[in-house]
């Protein structure tokens, strides 16, 4: 079984002038680190439970390998840059995984050492003050990195970069383990690189392996990679999702199955891939599509094909509004199979469980295949997180085709009872059957009946 990143990563530029927004790029899942992993995940998850005016800069994030996303974080004078996982569930920045720490002039050994657990895999090492760059207008001094001396599990990444609250850096550094680490965040607003402590995150479906198809933002957002207002949730009170970028669901449903029926904690996390819930949510939400059933080689929900055109959208609810994984979010692209840890011809679920029951005060996390749909944001200081509807989802729109199929709002959909559809794209990649390149496309409704509808180019 391969064995994937269960970090989150992602990272947001920003200067005092102006916000930057910065390219991510997805690694390939090679390593015990990704989370794409459900072992991967759910360990993380069971370790979660455990432990004047500025303008946002704006810098890309790449998608390596279809499991984790990383940005380029420049380290010393003159900076070696390192791919760093774009992190919100853990707040130490390390480097030295695969490419060595290089020291130079502004390298400073601080004679702490650093030990880190992730969901799957870690590090041990030193800790140094040092320049780290983050963009051409955000250049921190002093701030705290780790050099990994040994570490497992982060694939052809280089590292991490902490995105998540201070408080998580407890007890990571030896001998002083009462002591909490200033987080690269924190460094922005203490140097005056960004007046406000926010993060945003904007992922999208890979159209390739190493795509760099994503983007965060320092000290801001950038509304340019989203549409409409961003929807705040208040960071939950419940422990111990409380620790982290934690919020509270009010309702999950999938079609007219109730999922996650009352108000309950989880945790937003970049860093892992999959959406992953509490057992008893996730057989409930397994039971709704027929023969589904765990897959004991990967971990995955491994779905009958035959059951596609049954599948409905998982709806979750934030703050009164609700965020659906459409049924393409649900599925792993089968030409994805093997990055995933599967084998050609079936096809996988992203959502995925804990190993354990709800009510436990962290009973869901919402990774990267929920975060492609949503543009999101981290706001330290308003102790909240934001949401809003991407270019990219929830609904897919086929590229040149003359259709887009906007998402109802809720409210309508209420007020009007009946019948209704839902139109979906399963697959965002080509199809090439006897030379012909095609798009398929379902038509569900309430009913279990669907209708499947090919796309040729000409209809393109």
């Amino acid at each position: 079984m391969k064995s994937f990143v269960a970090l989150s990563v992602i990272l947001l530029a920003t200067s005092a002038s102006s916000s930057t927004t910065i390219p991510l790029t997805k690694l390939r899942g090679t390593g015990a680190y990704l989370k794409v992993s459900p072992d991967a995940g759910r360990a993380r998850a069971a370790l979660l439970k455990l432990r004047t005016d500025y303008e946002p800069t704006t810098v890309p994030a790449t998608y390596l390998g279809y499991g984790s996303y990383v940005t380029k974080v420049g380290i010393g004078k003159p900076p070696t840059y390192y791919n760093l996982i774009i992190d919100t569930g853990s707040s130490n920045t390390f480097c030295g995984a695969g490419t060595p720490y290089v020291q130079t002039s502004t390298s400073i050994p601080t004679g702490e050492a650093v030990d880190v657990t992730y969901g799957s895999g870690g590090f041990t090492g030193n800790e140094y003050l040092d320049q780290v760059t983050l963009a051409p207008n955000l250049v921190i001094v002093n701030q705290s990195i780790g050099d990994a001396l040994s570490f497992a599990g982060f694939g052809i990444a280089n590292g991490i970069l902490g995105l998540g609250p201070r408080d998580l850096t407890l007890r990571t550094l030896l001998p002083d383990t009462n002591v909490t680490i200033p987080t690269v965040m924190n460094s922005l607003v203490s140097q005056g690189l960004i007046e406000d402590q926010v993060l945003g995150v904007y992922f999208a479906p890979p159209t390739s392996d190493n795509d760099t198809n994503g983007a965060l933002t320092y000290g801001g957002t950038d509304s340019s990679l989203y549409e409409g207002n961003l929807t705040w949730v208040p960071v939950t009170k419940t422990y111990p999702a409380s620790r982290f970028w934690g919020v509270n669901v009010t309702l999950c449903t999938y079609g007219n199955q109730t999922v996650i029926p009352t108000s309950t904690a989880g945790v937003v996390d970049t860093g892992t891939t999959q959406v992953l819930l509490a057992d008893d949510f996730f057989t409930v939400y397994m039971n709704a599509i027929p023969g589904a059933n765990k897959d004991s080689n990967t971990g995955l929900l491994d779905i009958p094909p035959s059951s596609i055109s049954y599948m409905q959208p998982l709806n979750f609810t934030l703050a009164d509004r609700v965020f659906s994984m459409d049924v393409a979010a649900q599925l792993v692209p089968a030409d994805q199979n093997t990055a995933w840890g599967g084998v050609p011809g079936k096809r996988y679920g992203t959502v995925g469980h804990l190993s354990s029951n709800s009510g436990q005060g962290l009973d869901f996390l919402l990774g990267i295949k929920f975060l492609e749909r949503y543009y999101s944001a981290f706001d330290a200081h308003g102790k909240r997180v934001g949401f809003a509807q991407t270019k990219a989802g929830p609904w897919a729109v086929i590229e040149g085709s003359g259709f887009n199929f906007a998402e109802p709002e809720p409210s309508k959909a209420e007020a009007e009872p009946g019948p209704h559809i839902t139109v979906v794209v399963v697959d965002s990649q080509h199809d090439s059957h006897d030379g012909d390149s095609r798009r398929h496309l379902w038509i569900t409704s309430p009913s279990p009946q669907a209708q499947q509808y090919t796309i040729h180019p000409s209809q393109r």
